[in-house]
């Protein structure tokens, strides 16, 4: 008699241990470190962090812009004109100043 209820057991116990196993990789495939919401999370930040290079890229682009004009090379007076006015605080007299 015990020898046809242990096959069962072993059996359920196996099936039970598989069982959890599968759920076990389930949750990790969903959860875990390299799981579905993890991925959703990169992406989004992987989103931002682009939005964030492309507005800096501008800046420096319109940085280097300026500052080529004020070089050596290439003077732009009336950057350099506009420049020297907003560091010293000057107007000329014919100026309005809005504020």
């Amino acid at each position: 008699m015990s020898s046809g209820t242990r096959p069962a057991i072993s059996s359920i116990l196996f099936f039970s241990a598989m069982l959890l196993l599968g759920l076990y990789f389930l949750f990790a495939a969903i959860q875990g470190d390299f799981g579905v919401f993890q991925r959703a999370d990169i992406l989004a930040e992987t989103r931002q962090k682009q939005a964030e290079l492309d507005a800096i890229t501008i800046e420096l682009a319109r940085m280097e812009n300026l500052t080529r004009r004020l070089s050596d090379d290439f003077l732009d007076l009336d950057l350099l004109d506009e420049r020297a006015r907003d560091m010293l605080g000057v107007v000329r007299p014919d100026e309005i100043v809005i504020r």
